[in-house]
This record gives C-alpha cells, sequence and structure tokens, in this order.
C-alpha cells in the first residue's frame, strides 16, 4: 500500500470507520505478528499479542499524528512495548526466535540437515542473548528484510544508529557462534 492511500485510510479510521481500518488491519497483521512470534517462540503467545498490539492501536488511533513514516512503524513500537511487557510480567527475557523457518543454505544430505537444525537452535539462542535492541535490528533488518533507512524510521533512531547497533549484533553473533564452533559467516550470511 503506498503512502497516499495509507493517509486516506488513516483519516477515514480516525474517524470512525471500521472498513478503513480494517484494511490497515489486514496490510499490517501479518508483519507485526511476524515480529512477535521472533521475539517470543510461540504462535499463541505471538497471536494474543499482536491482539494487544491492534487493539491498543484502535484505542489511541485518535491520538495518531502522521510523522512522515510509515504507520508500521507505530505498530512496531507498539509490539515492542508489548513484547517487553511480557517478559516483565513472566520475569524473564526470550530463551529463542525461530531462526529455524529462515532458509539456511546447506547440501541435503542427512549430516547436513542435522547440522542446519543445530546451528539454527545455536542462532535461536544466540540472538535471544541479544540487547532488545539489537534483537529488533535483527529481525527487522535480516528477518523481515526493511532496509537500513526504514529500520531506523520504525525503531525511531538515525542510520547511523541502526548501523552501529546491527554491527554489534552481528559481532557479538559471530563471536558467540564461533565459541560454539560453527563457522559464524556460512550461518550469518544465511540471514542476509
Amino acid at each position: 500500500m503506498d503512502r497516499v492511500e495509507e493517509k486516506r485510510l488513516l483519516q477515514r479510521a480516525q474517524q470512525g470507520d471500521a472498513d478503513s481500518f480494517a484494511q490497515l488491519y489486514r496490510e499490517n497483521v501479518q508483519p507485526i505478528f511476524r515480529y512477535i512470534y521472533h521475539r517470543v517462540n510461540d504462535v499463541q503467545l505471538a497471536e494474543d499479542i499482536t491482539s494487544a498490539v491492534f487493539t491498543r492501536a484502535l484505542q489511541a488511533l485518535h491520538s495518531y499524528t502522521d510523522q512522515g513514516k510509515p504507520f508500521i512503524a507505530w505498530l512496531y513500537r507498539i509490539a515492542h512495548a508489548r513484547v517487553v511487557d511480557h517478559y516483565r510480567r513472566v520475569g524473564r527475557r526470550p530463551v529463542e526466535s525461530d531462526v529455524e523457518a529462515e532458509p539456511i543454505p546447506v547440501a541435503q544430505d542427512m549430516d547436513e540437515r542435522l547440522l542446519r537444525r543445530q546451528a539454527a537452535a545455536v542462532l535461536r539462542e544466540t540472538i535471544a542473548q541479544l540487547t532488545d535492541d539489537q534483537q529488533h535490528v535483527i529481525i527487522l533488518r535480516f528477518i523481515e528484510g526493511y532496509n537500513l533507512e526504514d529500520t531506523a524510521a520504525m525503531m525511531g533512531k538515525n542510520a547511523n544508529a541502526i548501523k552501529a547497533l546491527q554491527h554489534r549484533a552481528l559481532r557479538s553473533l559471530a563471536r558467540r557462534l564461533a565459541q560454539s564452533g560453527f563457522d559464524s559467516e556460512s550461518i550469518l550470511s544465511g540471514l542476509s
């Protein structure tokens, strides 16, 4: 959806048009769900938090102001806050993210499949050890596929801050993967 159409739908939704909000929901629910799922690694929980995100968005829609960023940036901020709230309530950080669903190129023989599963498990564990901002950058950039500028806009940071976060996150991932005995370059190249 282009920004002009998005702005039109937002204006109509703010005036109480349920169909306009429904269309905004349909356009944005999948990326928001995927973001949350990669943070909590539980389908049911991700569905519940996604529902809470859109409920919160609907409740606060009257106060939404377009700041030149896509509507989804606002939804990502709400999603991030709901994930943080969840982990505060349960008193722990996420233990893994479903990176196994992401393609990591390997040969198709049995040993390679087992190595791929093990590498994905180690990658999930190492991503879960990153800071919240670093996890956010990795998910938006490499799993959701957003470019640097869009990621910066969604996180409310400038592009240089995102570059620094991404660099530190990838360096930390590479170091931890190497400590686990994996070729970090081949695994991390599967992310990009």
